[in-house]
């Protein structure tokens, strides 16, 4: 599969091959969303915890003698059926979600992720990033140059660039991140990919271990 590279200014100057065993494999719904809810999961964290009674405070003495009263029998205000007091079976901050896949299934999600993108014209490809100056401005007017119909970026670099995370973190629809971290939920989470024929070649070499 071929597309077409860009300069900086927006215009086309040439076209570069993309390998067809990651950007133009069959899409299997069900193999990227295992990968995407475990990734998800993964990165999820259990701020959720309660007390039982036995940890909720007070609530030492019998609120009121066994018989005679004409009340019902209560030992403790810290029963779960008082207010304030325990929770029974409430979630925990002990709780695990950690979700394992296969380090094969989630290369192969991520491909599948790509070669979608592929698919459906939302793969561009810069000759670089090399901006005079590494500034915002710079980086949003290439945006508007492009022919492009989609609103929000991941912006992949060949490896960890200042200069590009400079000129990106103020854009709201832009995210950045080195290919050999690139993941299915990022992938996802942007309707299109921005990166430089040295990035695709850093994403092919990355996916073919």
């Amino acid at each position: 599969m071929k597309v077409k590279v860009y300069n900086l200014e927006g215009k086309e100057t040439k076209q570069t091959e993309l390998n067809d065993a990651i950007f133009n494999i069959p899409v299997k719904s069900e193999v990227v969303h295992e990968v995407f809810v475990a990734q998800r999961n993964n990165a999820r964290e259990p701020w959720a915890d309660t007390k039982n009674r036995g940890e909720v405070r007070g609530g030492g003495k019998k609120p009121w003698q066994q018989k005679g009263t004409g009340r019902a029998r209560h030992g403790s205000i810290r029963s779960p059926i008082w207010k304030g007091g325990g929770v029974t079976f409430g979630p925990l901050s002990i709780r695990n979600y950690k979700t394992k896949t296969n380090k094969k299934t989630r290369r192969l999600a991520t491909k599948m992720c790509l070669s979608d993108k592929a698919q459906n014209g939302a793969i561009w490809v810069m000759e670089n990033f090399s901006f005079k100056e590494p500034k915002t401005k710079f980086f949003a007017a290439l945006i508007k140059s492009l022919p492009v119909t989609q609103k929000t970026f991941l912006v992949i670099t060949a490896a960890k660039d200042a200069a590009v995370i400079r000129a990106t973190s103020n854009i709201k629809s832009l995210q950045t991140t080195r290919a050999e971290d690139l993941n299915v939920v990022d992938i996802m989470n942007k309707q299109a990919i921005l990166t430089t024929v040295e990035g695709i070649k850093k994403i092919e070499e990355a996916l073919s271990k």
